[in-house]
């Protein structure tokens, strides 16, 4: 679990540094997304494998039922992660279509999860994409919507969701629980 939240923590270092140590950000000019990327791609390692470390046992039980309610959680999920949001005709308006979608993902994971190591992991992950749109709206007061767009766009993203769930549904099977299996 220690490892877990030092991932947590790192996750959080990684994304808010830039705006939390301003000056030493700066400093750092070209070398700092490199750093950035560095300590996120840290921080991802510990958290799986801190992970992977914890003696899971369940908190509560679920019906079988939230599993499908899961799998269309991470659909949309990953719709909004896509650019599709900012480049169709139905969700333009969306500030942080990405960080919304990351908050599904985050909360479609917790649905069907029940143990401590999940309930640590994803809320922590849900505050952050929270207060990651808090820093930025403050950060960036003045934003506009991009121009709307097509809602070919819409439906080509949303196709291009349904493989990629196929996709990391099948991998997300060869590593750990299918979540299309029973």
């Amino acid at each position: 679990m220690t490892l877990m939240i030092i991932g947590l923590a790192l996750w959080y270092a990684g994304h808010f540094w830039k705006r939390a140590l301003p000056a030493a950000h700066a400093s750092m000019g070209a070398r700092a997304k490199p750093v950035s990327a560095l300590v996120i791609l840290a921080s991802i390692v510990a958290m799986v494998i801190g992970y992977r470390s914890v003696e899971a046992y369940d908190l509560w039980s679920y019906p079988p039922a939230l599993k499908h309610a899961n799998n269309l959680l991470i659909l949309i999920g990953l719709y909004f992660t896509s650019p599709g949001p900012s480049k169709g005709a139905l969700f333009y308006k969306l500030r942080h279509p990405m960080l919304f979608g990351f908050i599904l993902w985050a909360l479609a994971h917790l649905m069907v999860n029940p143990d401590i190591a999940s309930l640590v992991l994803f809320t922590g992950l849900t505050i952050w994409a929270a207060l990651e749109m808090l820093v930025i709206n403050r950060a960036e007061p003045n934003w506009t919507p991009n121009p709307k767009g097509a809602i070919a766009k819409d439906g080509m993203f949303f196709v291009a969701s349904v493989v990629l769930l196929v996709v990391i549904g099948y991998v997300h099977g060869l590593i750990g629980p299918s979540p299309f299996g029973a």
